[in-house]
């Protein structure tokens, strides 16, 4: 069994071509070069096991094998966004202290200098490396990758995921999607959303090629690079399946390879879905969902939505998932509880979070952690999973996490605006509304917010009040802002 993540690249078929971006392409044999190179350039720059790379690029061909060189040498990778605001930056450094930093962002760049810490480029890394040992590597229990995501805390939290982890949940997704040799798969999504940059190990455990692709071309150009590329398989989020839906309805449209799309995320809509299945007659869709803490809690069969309606699907094998009530216990089939996964994909905890870390990871008899979702939901009588809603203040943006608290304390650090509140994306709303108190104007603030937030994270709408309703503890009267957003 695979137990480290290289192990997977190092037996992929090496004359198969892995890796797409525009028209530059490289093979599996190329891959595996490139990611041995990379790992001699991070132990000539003191890269030592256990430490941390950021790594914040565009799509290129040499990412597969740069993230596969962390793994050789034993480093930590944590890929973030390539145009992130300088806050955001911050924060990551301060939190993850990196021993590295790989990125062309002149904002990160002068960040990683003021602290001290060793930047290079892509272009640094495509040069002849020095002629230097590698080190004996990492053991499947070692840290391969930090993921930040949005939590109950003003802040992004990292979570931890080891080898093993990482390969299981690989190996076990793979089993249920079944991508194939012969698969193009167009990954346009970012690659520090775990959705995206999974697809780069479920492209080489089944020896497929991945097209890296921009948030650009999943816009108005999307049917054409797909047709470009015969793309086979397309990992989507509502946005970019509604584009699809929207370009498939012109009456001259040709429908493209496609033969799989899949979801994670938010919930697809209905009618997006029917419109791609009658104009694409090649598509089938398998609906999904998970979390970042363990990458993947269930997975449909293909077209299983037409059969089961408002199902996620089932838990992987080797897995399970299940409701319980407050006080811990199962509840049975049918029953509304939040949910708690177990199994070898559930990650090892957050960076640095000791006692969010114990809260959300509990041990059962002191032994195996399960994770507690905060997520509320039922499964039926053969463990298909339904989902409710969240219990805390996260929703989904665009196919995104995002935490209403991380962009109310954006807000507030504005200048002009004296508190802030965030009503998530719910009934006809099909976005978040920030809720302000300022002498700002609505578009004022969301162009400021966008210096503080990644785009996905700044709401589409914002509403400017005389105060923010709270209760008597001082909190938000949720139920009140409620009422003010739907007047």
């Amino acid at each position: 069994m695979n137990a480290l993540l290289h192990d997977l690249l190092d037996r992929a078929p090496g004359t198969r071509p892995a890796v797409g971006h525009g028209d530059n392409v490289e093979t599996y044999r190329a891959v595996v070069a490139a990611s041995r190179d990379v790992a001699r350039h991070l132990t000539s720059h003191g890269v030592q096991r256990g430490d941390r790379v950021i790594v914040a690029v565009a799509p290129d061909v040499l990412v597969p094998g740069l993230l596969y060189g962390c793994s050789r040498v034993g480093a930590a990778f944590c890929v973030f966004g390539e145009q992130a605001p300088a806050p955001a930056y911050a924060h990551v450094l301060d939190d993850a202290e990196p021993a590295l930093v790989i990125t062309e962002n002149a904002d990160l760049r002068k960040l990683a200098a003021d602290r001290g810490i060793t930047c290079l480029s892509l272009a640094d890394l495509r040069v002849p490396p020095p002629d230097v040992d590698l080190p004996a590597g990492p053991i499947p229990v070692d840290p391969a990758c930090l993921i930040y995501t949005s939590g109950s805390t003003g802040l992004p939290k990292a979570v931890v995921s080891t080898h093993a982890q990482m390969t299981f949940a690989v190996t076990a997704i793979q089993s249920q999607l079944g991508y194939l040799r012969d698969d193009v798969v167009f990954c346009a999504l970012p690659l520090s959303f775990d959705y995206g940059m999974y697809q780069i190990f479920l492209a080489t455990v089944a020896g497929a090629r991945i097209q890296l692709a921009t948030a650009a071309d999943a816009g108005p150009r999307l049917l054409a690079e797909l047709h470009r590329y015969r793309a086979t398989v397309l990992p989507a989020v509502p946005g970019m399946a509604n584009a699809l839906a929207r370009l498939m309805s012109r009456p001259t449209a040709q429908p493209p390879s496609l033969r799989l799309m899949t979801n994670t995320g938010s919930a697809m809509p209905d009618g997006v879905l029917r419109v791609l299945r009658d104009r694409i007659p090649t598509l089938g869709i398998q609906l999904m969902f998970g979390l970042t803490e363990c990458k993947r809690t269930t997975i449909m069969p293909i077209d299983g939505d037409l059969r089961r309606p408002g199902s996620s699907g089932r838990a992987l094998p080797g897995t399970e998932v299940f409701a319980i009530d407050p006080d811990g216990r199962r509840l049975p089939a049918g029953e509304v509880g939040e949910l708690v996964v177990r199994g070898p994909h559930v990650m090892a905890g957050y960076w640095r979070r000791p006692e969010l870390t114990a809260q959300r990871f509990p041990r059962v008899n002191g032994l195996f952690p399960e994770l507690r979702t905060g997520d509320h939901g039922w499964l039926d009588d053969d463990g298909f999973l339904y989902f409710v809603g969240r219990r805390d203040d996260l929703y989904k943006e665009r196919g995104f996490r995002v935490s209403a608290i991380e962009v109310a304390a954006a807000a507030t650090r504005l200048d002009g605006v004296e508190a802030a509140a965030v009503v998530p994306p719910g009934g006809d709303r099909e976005t978040a509304m920030l809720v302000v108190v300022t002498e700002l104007a609505p578009n004022e603030v969301l162009t400021l917010l966008r210096n503080e937030l990644e785009d996905f994270k700044v709401p589409g709408e914002c509403l400017v009040v005389e105060q923010i309703p709270v209760t008597r503890n001082g909190k938000v009267d949720r139920a009140a802002l409620a009422r003010v957003t739907h007047v």
